[in-house]
C-alpha cells in the first residue's frame, strides 16, 4: 500500500474580496494573502499583503529576486511557524487583478520555497 500525503499548506485564490467571508466560515482555520491593503474585519488567523511586480527588462537586476507574493506567503509561513499568528491550515488568496492572480500563480508554480511550503487547493 502506497501513501501519499502533502502536508503543505493549501492555497485557494478567491474570485474577489466578496468571496472572502464565505470561504472564511466555510472551512478550517485561515490566514489571507491580500493584494494591496488587507481587508478589515476579518476572522483570519494572519494576514498579509502584497503588491504585483512591474518587470522591467530582461534580467535586470532588481527583477532577479523573488517576488512580493512569494515574500508576502513567506511572512506568513513565518509567523505561523514561529508562533507570531495562530496556526492556519489554508490561506485564502484575494487578488486585486489579473496581474496580483498570475504573480501568485507563478510564486506557486515556480519559488522554491513557496512550492516546498503551499500548494494550490483542489479546485484551483
Amino acid at each position: 500500500m502506497a501513501w501519499s500525503i502533502d502536508a503543505r499548506i493549501p492555497l485557494t485564490l478567491l474570485p474577489d474580496v466578496g468571496a472572502l467571508e464565505a470561504a472564511l466560515i466555510a472551512g478550517r482555520p485561515a490566514a489571507v494573502l491580500a493584494e494591496g491593503m488587507p481587508p478589515v474585519g476579518t476572522a483570519a488567523l494572519a494576514m498579509e499583503s502584497f503588491l504585483p511586480d512591474s518587470p522591467h527588462v530582461a534580467g535586470c537586476a532588481c527583477c532577479a529576486g523573488r517576488s512580493g507574493a512569494a515574500q508576502a506567503l513567506d511572512r506568513l509561513f513565518q509567523g505561523r511557524v514561529r508562533g507570531r499568528s495562530g496556526w492556519f491550515e489554508r490561506v485564502l488568496v484575494v487578488p486585486g487583478s489579473a496581474a496580483g492572480r498570475e504573480e501568485v500563480a507563478r510564486a506557486l508554480a515556480e519559488d522554491p520555497l513557496t512550492v516546498s511550503r503551499f500548494r494550490p487547493a483542489p479546485g484551483n
